[in-house]
């Protein structure tokens, strides 16, 4: 089979994107790279057992919850991922070595043994294209309207990991450009309760990361990636609590943003 005809995605898996409120009137772009566990048929769930399918590995527990409260709330776009990052990672370059892994923590994944060229081609081209495609097509149709813009990445981290508690509620991450995400970082650690992470549990990278470096930093976006811990955002109410605090911590934030000059 050639590589033009090799095709991953069948007429019955569901399309790899989901824009919500494309003309919402906030200055809020909401991504969330890891929202969905869904497996293209073709693959059959790459040989992973039944309870892997709900774990940390295969999707980030939580973070489509809070990234529809926050879009929901703020009117703010949003668009996500449908496909586990088992598939792809769509936030991680094509050429980069965790693009596509055979292992996730200590779980192996038999799909992902031997993935030929034509195949890893096929993964980036019907899933990874067409979700930066479509931010960058929104960032595109909002400077082309003059609409100023602020990118908020979504994301959820274990609380423990290769055994190791995560002792922070929610990290706020960034890589050189921290004029937005230190205005971020500091109002939540206004609220005493919260043990809030810089750069934690992992520092945002130009060379590990993808959405925000690329659509962010290129742009020259005011920009910020949250990491909120799963335990916190198992449940809809946690989720319900997460939308409304982040929701309101963006709002003041922007208002600061404006203050500096910066927006």
């Amino acid at each position: 089979m050639s590589d033009a005809q090799y095709r991953l995605l069948g007429p019955h898996d569901p399309a790899p994107v989901e824009r919500l409120r494309p003309k919402g009137q906030s200055p809020f772009v909401l991504t969330c790279e890891h929202a969905g566990k869904v497996f293209p048929k073709r693959l059959d769930q790459l040989g992973l057992t039944v309870p892997d399918l709900e774990r940390h590995i295969t999707y980030d527990i939580g973070a489509e919850g809070v990234a529809l409260g926050i879009s929901e709330r703020l009117d703010a776009p949003l668009i996500l991922q449908r496909y586990s990052r088992l598939v792809v990672d769509c936030n991680r370059a094509p050429h980069a070595d965790d693009f596509i892994i055979e292992r996730s923590e200590t779980t192996p994944i038999p799909g992902n043994y031997d993935v030929s060229e034509m195949e890893a081609t096929a993964r980036a081209k019907e899933i990874f294209d067409p979700y930066h495609d479509t931010i960058r097509e929104l960032l595109d149709e909002r400077e082309a309207a003059q609409k100023k813009t602020i990118l908020v990445s979504v994301h959820t981290c274990t609380p423990v990991y290769h055994g190791v508690s995560r002792p922070w509620h929610i990290g706020v991450m960034y890589d050189k450009d921290d004029r937005f995400a230190r205005i971020v970082l500091g109002l939540l650690q206004e609220h005493g309760e919260l043990t809030v992470g810089e750069n934690e549990p992992y520092e945002l990278t130009h060379e590990r990361d993808y959405t925000v470096p690329v659509h962010g930093e290129l742009r020259n976006l005011p920009h910020v990636e949250f990491e909120v811990r799963q335990d916190l955002v198992t449940t809809e109410a946690g989720q319900i609590e997460w939308s409304d605090r982040l929701a309101d911590v963006l709002r003041e934030g922007l208002g600061r943003l404006r203050e500096n000059g910066h927006l």
